[in-house]
């Protein structure tokens, strides 16, 4: 049996514990052992890390210590994958430059806050992208900076109507890659719980943590 490992916490306001519970039953399905823990204190312990088959991290910025950080990145190393979202996994541990090494990414910023954006899939030969076409979202659309050995699965385009100098940007949204042995999953859609109602949002998002799965 797979056995997979979601550690919820930090920010309140991006709903950890309701957004982890979104998917615990789809997991559970799928046929996984499912660990949930609240406490970033599970990535010290080497040998449980190493256990697990799959990490889903959903923890807002706040503090990682040393033990923490080397357990969950040499667990990724190793072998375990590991797949998150928005800034559960993309805004996390803002001091910490090696975890975000290991993501591909960090958001720096939302420009207009909540607003209507469209993704665009830019890797429909994938099969995380199979069947799923341009989409809307009526959400945060992050600003990142990002990997270039990244494999970007999706995208979205910044006009200028909140920040003028980023019109046109093309901005990654979704993207798999490497890092040692492990596979890293990682989706910018996932505000709130309620972001994971839109089908789309909701499908690469599994589909990306069974990619992700040792």
């Amino acid at each position: 049996m797979k056995k997979s490992l979601l550690v919820w916490g930090g920010w309140d306001g991006h709903e950890p514990r309701e957004c982890v519970a979104c998917f615990e039953p789809f997991l559970a399905e799928k046929g996984f052992d499912v660990t949930v823990s609240d406490s970033l204190d599970v990535f010290a312990d080497k040998g449980a890390m190493h256990a697990f088959d799959l990490i889903v991290p959903c923890w807002t910025m706040g503090e990682i210590d040393g033990h923490q950080e080397e357990g969950v990145l040499d667990a990724v190393r190793a072998g375990v994958g590991i797949a998150g979202w928005h800034g559960g996994m993309g805004d996390a541990f803002r001091a910490s430059t090696a975890y975000q090494f290991m993501v591909g990414g960090q958001f720096v910023e939302h420009p207009g806050g909540i607003i209507e954006y469209t993704v665009n899939i830019t890797r429909p030969d994938d099969p995380i992208m199979d069947g799923i076409n341009d989409f809307k979202m009526k959400s945060e659309a992050y600003y990142m900076h990002v990997d270039p050995s990244n494999d970007v699965l999706a995208t979205t385009t910044f006009t200028g109507e909140h920040c003028a100098w980023v019109d046109g940007c093309v901005m990654p949204v979704v993207w798999k890659r490497s890092y040692g042995e492990g596979r890293v999953f990682y989706s910018a859609l996932g505000h709130v719980a309620s972001d994971f109602d839109v089908f789309e949002c909701f499908e690469i998002m599994k589909r990306g943590m069974l990619w992700a799965c040792r």
